[in-house]
C-alpha cells in the first residue's frame, strides 16, 4: 500500500467484496438493511455457479505454522472458521516426519471430516531431484516421495504436488524429469493418486519446457499445477534457486501452456492495489486462460505477500478469486 488511506480503503473493501462478490455495482448499491439477508444470499448463489472451487495452499499461513501460532492439526478448523473454505492443500513440511505416523494422519483426516472439509492435495519438497541426472539418486528421489503418495491416498487427496529439479541442460534434465516422474506415476497410478509438477524455478518456469516433460511420460496422472508468479527461469545467485531474477518467463504464456495438463491451479498473490486487484497479475486475463482450458476444479489460494497479515491477504485473495469468477463464469 502507498500510504495508510489506501491501506484502508482497500480493507473496507476487502469487507464489501467478501459480503457482495460478484454482485453488480447497481446490485451493491440496492443493497439496503432490509435487503441484506438476500443480497447474502443472492453472493452465495452466484459463488456456487462459479466455473472452479477455491481450495487454500497451507504455504499461505507458513509465518504462522513456522512461528507456532497456527499448530498443523488446526488447519482445517482455521480454513473454516476465517476464510469459509472447505478444501485444503497440505504442504509436507509442516508434517515432516509424519507421513507414515498412522496415528497422527488418523487425526488430521478426522478433524478434516469433523469440520465438513475436503483434501486436495499435499505439496512435496525437500525429497531429492526428481530430474537428477544421478540415476541412483534420482531412483532415491523416487522412493522418498512414495510415503507421500500413500499418505495422499490416505488423507483422500487426489494429488501430490512434486519438483522437477536437476542440475544439466535443459535437455538433459527434461529427460531426467521425465524418467523419474514416470517411475513416480506409474508406482501412484494404483494408489488414483496423480503427481503434478508446480512450475517452481529453473527449468520448470519454463512453461514449454514443462508441458513437454509431462507429455512425454505418457502417464495421464502426470499433470501440471500451474502458477501464477513462479515463473522466474534464472536467478543472479551462484545456484538456479538464489539471489534476484534476472530472466522472466511470461506468466500468461507459461499458464496457457501448461493449462492442457493442468490438475490444479495455485492463485499466487502478493501485493493489492486500493480496489482490490492483484498488482503483479492481471487476474482476468489469468483465469480466462483458465477457463477457456475447460479447466473446473480448484483454484487453491497461495498469498505471499508482505503488506497485509496472512489472514488479511488470504480473504483478498478469496474476494479477488470470487469477483473475478463470477464475471467470467
Amino acid at each position: 500500500m502507498k500510504n495508510k488511506t489506501e491501506r484502508r480503503t482497500f480493507i473496507r473493501n476487502i469487507g464489501l467484496l467478501s459480503l457482495g462478490a460478484g454482485l453488480s455495482p447497481m446490485m451493491l448499491q440496492g443493497c439496503g438493511g432490509t435487503e441484506s439477508g438476500s443480497s447474502e444470499k443472492e453472493a452465495e448463489t452466484s459463488a456456487a455457479n462459479m466455473f472452479f472451487k477455491i481450495s487454500l495452499a497451507q504455504w499461505s499461513l507458513h509465518k504462522m505454522l513456522f512461528g507456532g501460532e497456527l499448530d498443523n492439526m488446526d488447519f482445517a478448523k482455521f480454513t473454516k472458521d476465517n476464510f469459509d473454505i472447505h478444501a485444503l492443500e497440505y504442504v509436507n513440511a509442516f508434517f515432516k516426519d509424519k507421513a507414515r505416523d498412522m496415528d497422527y494422519l488418523g487425526e488430521m483426516k478426522k478433524r478434516v471430516e469433523d469440520n465438513g472439509m475436503e483434501s486436495v492435495l499435499i505439496m512435496v519438497d525437500g525429497e531429492g531431484f526428481l530430474g537428477d541426472l544421478n540415476e541412483q539418486a534420482r531412483m532415491k528421489s523416487v522412493d522418498d516421495h512414495k510415503k507421500w503418495v500413500e499418505a495422499a491416498q490416505f488423507l483422500g487427496c487426489h494429488s501430490i504436488r512434486v519438483n522437477a529439479f536437476g542440475r544439466g541442460t535443459a535437455e538433459e534434465v527434461g529427460a531426467a524429469a521425465t524418467e523419474g516422474l514416470r517411475s513416480l506415476s506409474e508406482f501412484a497410478k494404483p494408489f488414483d493418486i496423480n503427481v503434478i509438477v508446480e512450475n517452481h524455478g529453473s527449468y520448470s518456469s519454463n512453461g514449454q519446457w514443462l508441458s513437454t516433460v509431462i507429455q512425454n511420460t505418457g502417464m495421464d496422472n502426470c499433470g501440471t499445477l500451474p502458477d501464477f508468479g513462479n515463473f522466474c527461469i534464472k536467478r543472479s545467485g551462484e545456484s538456479e534457486w538464489e539471489g534476484e531474477c534476472v530472466e522472466e518467463y511470461d506468466r500468461y504464456q507459461g499458464v496457457e501452456e501448461m493449462m492442457p495438463y493442468a490438475k490444479g491451479v495455485s492463485a499466487k498473490t502478493n501485493n493489492f492495489d486500493a480496489q482490490g486487484n492483484c498488482v503483479e497479475t492481471d487476474y482476468n486475463k489469468m483465469m480466462q486462460i483458465v477457463k477457456d482450458a475447460g479447466y473446473t476444479g480448484y483454484v487453491g489460494i497461495e498469498y505471499e505477500g508482505n503488506e497485509l497479515s496472512e489472514v488479511e491477504g488470504i480473504k483478498a485473495t478469496k474476494a479477488l478469486l470470487e469477483r473475478v469468477g463470477m464475471e467470467i463464469s
